[in-house]
């Protein structure tokens, strides 16, 4: 099969490039053509011309690694309601789920009103109040990802520290999600399919003394720094089996609220009385053959190809399971009143119920 293999051009080939993103790419590639797979790789830039270069490129798959343009995570959800309206099959997250899960004070809603636990939380554009949470209180950026935006100070125990914080944010992001801080393990729970993998969980054992146990930006992307070495990933995490039952079923419960699709991981933090609560719904997390998502799977069974290889027939079985315009267009009349078409093959999609 010819597969297109898509990422952020301006940051994995810019003249700083993303090295990390590139070796992703590498990686995905290398697991696409062991399976004997012709693997194009299609750089996305702002100018558009990637999807002509999809829609005439006779793909039978578009592997989606793009997590925006030039870093701009909020035009994610773009790329994917491209390939969406060309009509391609595509790998991960649909354009609706993506932008769901981007923007964290509207899918920490939804996900409150499915009665989930969330931490209380609120969102603080300039010169709006602060929202009641209660401390100690974290803040973010409401619409990134990859930890942008935070650091130690990021909690805060009084609201003189928050609304400093918050105030500070605001020079760079008019919204700012503001939530209950929940001091406690974490874990997250990876998905592929509707299949959990097992739990794994950020080990802040090293971390030093006096520092707030999250994973910032520099704990991620800065390696060999006291946050990196403070919060060391592990799997599969050690955890009662009846509070691990409870991980799983919130993360399904989560990922099928938001519409997820391929694959995703859901983070949580536990309290000191051993209860979970909700952070976080990742679609289309780090692929990287190291990240967490990977490590999961492996200690499933699954190596990176097969993972590689799950996510793609995930994404092709979808694209099975869509319906034609004119199939969707006889099934919205007949349920407005009008008869049923004379197309026999119109006639028997209609009696199965509108499925393929």
């Amino acid at each position: 099969m010819k597969v297109a293999v898509l990422f952020d051009a301006l940051s994995a080939l810019g003249k700083d490039p993303d090295l990390m993103i590139l070796d992703t790419i590498e990686a995905v590639e290398a697991a696409l053509t062991s399976a004997g797979n012709q693997a194009v790789r299609v750089p996305v830039n702002p100018d558009g011309r990637w999807i002509e270069r999809v829609r005439r490129g006779k793909f039978g798959l578009v592997f989606n690694l793009c997590e925006g343009i030039d870093g701009v995570g909020a035009l994610e959800p773009a790329v994917i309601s491209a390939l969406e309206l060309i009509g391609v099959p595509y790998t991960g997250a649909s354009s609706y789920t993506a932008a769901i899960c981007l923007r964290k004070h509207v899918v920490n809603g939804l996900l409150d009103r499915a009665d989930l636990p969330v931490p209380r939380f609120g969102i603080v554009t300039p010169g709006s109040p602060l929202p009641a949470v209660g401390f100690p209180a974290i803040c973010k950026p409401a619409a990134e990802d990859a930890s942008i935006g935070i650091e130690q100070r990021s909690v805060a125990r009084n609201v003189r520290s928050l609304a400093a914080r918050i105030d500070a944010m605001h020079a760079r992001w008019d919204e700012v999600l503001v939530q209950r801080f929940i001091d406690g393990r974490e874990v997250a729970v990876g998905i592929v399919g509707d299949t959990t993998l097992p739990i794994g969980e950020i080990d802040f054992a090293g971390m030093p003394k006096g520092m707030w146990r999250i994973v910032s930006y520099k704990s991620k992307w800065v390696t060999g720094c006291d946050e990196d070495l403070g919060s060391v990933p592990r799997c599969p995490a050690d955890l009662p089996p009846e509070l691990a039952a409870e991980l799983r079923r919130i993360a399904i419960t989560a990922w099928r609220a938001v519409g997820g699709a391929g694959y995703g991981r859901v983070d949580f933090r536990i309290d000191a009385n051993g209860k979970p609560w909700l952070l976080e719904v990742n679609a289309n997390p780090d692929l990287a053959p190291d990240a967490g998502l990977a490590r999961m799977a492996a200690v499933a069974g699954l190596d990176y190809s097969a993972l590689v290889h799950a996510i793609c027939e995930h994404g092709l079985a979808r694209s099975r399971e869509v319906q034609r315009t004119a199939e969707r267009w006889l099934v919205a009349q007949h349920l407005s009143g009008e008869p049923l078409a004379a197309d026999p093959a119109l006639l028997d999609l209609f009696a199965a119920g509108g499925e393929r």
